[in-house]
């Protein structure tokens, strides 16, 4: 079984978290919400409080087959301050292993990575200067190598469902959006 951790901060965009947690454990994909911030209880940018299962000092990563970051003002911006948690995304973007973020987090939190070569992403409109050294598409989502990235909070289930498919299978991906009454 795959393990995911899906990192929050003050102001996560609650779609992009919620709806690719719940395709994922819809998916049996062992995903855990990751709080970056002092306490498991985060506060999305909608207002809404979520718990989230660990903390980002009880989190190696080594473990990981996926780390994902969801967008959201300033949820995007915490994230892609937090150098612990960009020691572990380089890491694991290193070491091969599936790194994802959608809508502002391409910008704020991948633009930290040192990356080889010139990867595809896509972002939330407006933050492309953000990701000088990648070649930024329209598209609402993009596959490079070991990236994922997303939009926007309308593609969050899209995303979700890319993330699953290449973690688990694309009929496993196909079976959860079945489930879910998409397409």
């Amino acid at each position: 079984m795959s393990k995911v951790y899906l990192f929050l901060a003050e102001g996560f965009e609650d779609i992009e978290a919620l709806a690719v947690v719940d395709i994922l454990r819809r998916g049996n994909v062992a995903v855990q919400t990751v709080s970056i911030m002092d306490s498991l209880e985060v506060k999305s940018a909608h207002g809404v409080t979520v718990k989230a299962d660990r903390l980002l000092r009880e989190v190696d990563g080594n473990d990981a087959d996926a780390l994902i970051c969801p967008g959201g003002l300033p949820g995007a911006e915490h994230l892609g301050n937090c150098e612990a948690l960009i020691r572990l995304l380089q890491r694991q973007y290193d070491r091969g292993g599936l790194v994802a973020a959608i809508c502002a987090a391409p910008a704020l939190v991948l633009s930290r990575l040192v990356m080889k070569g010139k990867h595809r992403v896509t972002c939330y409109p407006g933050f492309e200067a953000y990701l000088p050294g990648c070649d930024v598409s329209a598209e609402g989502i993009v596959v490079d190598g070991n990236l994922i990235t997303g939009k926007g909070p309308g593609l969050a289930i899209p995303f979700g469902l890319k993330v699953l498919e290449k973690l688990v299978s694309t009929e496993v991906a196909h079976e959860v959006a079945g489930g879910m009454l998409i397409g």
